[in-house]
């Protein structure tokens, strides 16, 4: 078994959102803290990186959300390396709130292994697989799964466009991987605003709706001052529950960023139990859900 290293993270008040839950996009902070922390505790920590020239950029991102934490609330965050593949490396994490012991998330992330000046993938060092992987690798390893392939957009793919902000970028010069999932939050916002329902209206209808996982892809770095497009559709309605596909790119140039998949599920406000998608849903989105 992979040496397992765990951290405890407070939720501050900051870090929630409208509903007082912490915002899905924190939680794949959490999950980059405990990765550094995890590398370090086995010999590899930010310097030792930087001697060698390397570095660690996520790839994919696979997060499912199983019960909201709260301002407040501590969680232990439990991290191992599931496998070493050449240049790339996946992740495993655990979120389990410290006083429930209850599972509250799960993820997976794709790290791929990176020269720090060319930013072109480079061999995993033997020594470095083996003190990730300690004395043995899990067992039972499931096999890589192929980011989901999304359907075309629809007509009425909905876009918007903003600036990379300065908050947006971390100390490696890019946009950090968990701002792409504020943009694409913010850009589901306003679809939803857009096609009549916005958050005031499904307040008095008193349900909400909530990230229940998120598949993200990352395809290229974003820049400060980059003017980035987010497009959004719905690839399927459920009973409870939709998928929403969200493309990130550059205007500029035309590079695709990032590609999302998630999937968002309708609840009661007071009792947070999932409910029906609102009958009149599918009428209004029409024009956003793609064929078939």
């Amino acid at each position: 078994m992979p040496p397992v290293h765990s951290r405890i993270f407070r939720v501050r008040h900051y870090e929630c959102d409208a509903y007082g839950h912490l915002n899905h996009a924190n939680y794949l902070r959490y999950m980059q803290e405990t990765a550094f922390d995890a590398s370090a505790a086995v010999g590899y920590d930010m310097p030792r990186y930087e001697e060698l020239g390397t570095l660690w950029l996520i790839h994919e991102t696979d997060i499912e959300y199983l019960r909201p934490l709260v301002y407040g609330d501590s969680v232990e965050v439990r991290t191992w390396v599931l496998d070493c593949q050449r240049v790339r490396s996946r992740r495993v994490y655990e979120f389990y709130h410290t006083v429930t012991g209850g599972l509250t998330a799960k993820a997976v992330t794709d790290w791929a292994y990176l020269d720090r000046q060319t930013r072109r993938p480079c061999p995993i060092p033997p020594e470095l697989s083996a003190a990730l992987l300690g004395d043995a690798p899990p067992d039972g390893v499931p096999p890589r799964q192929r980011f989901p392939s999304l359907p075309p957009p629809p007509p009425g793919v909905f876009r918007v466009r903003r600036r990379v902000e300065w908050r947006d970028v971390d100390p490696m010069g890019h946009v950090n991987n968990a701002a792409y999932l504020s943009y694409a939050e913010d850009c589901g916002i306003q679809v939803a605003r857009f096609y009549g329902w916005p958050v005031k209206r499904m307040t008095a209808e008193g349900f909400g709706i909530v990230a229940r996982r998120h598949q993200v892809e990352y395809r290229a770095p974003a820049m400060f001052d980059d003017e980035i497009e987010v497009a959004t559709w719905i690839a399927a309605i459920r009973n409870t529950s939709v998928i929403r596909c969200y493309l990130i790119t550059r205007p500029s140039d035309g590079a695709l960023l990032a590609r999302v998949q998630s999937l968002w599920v309708w609840v009661d406000i007071q009792t947070g139990r999932p409910i029906r998608v609102h009958p009149s849903f599918r009428t209004d989105f029409a024009p956003n859900i793609a064929a078939g």
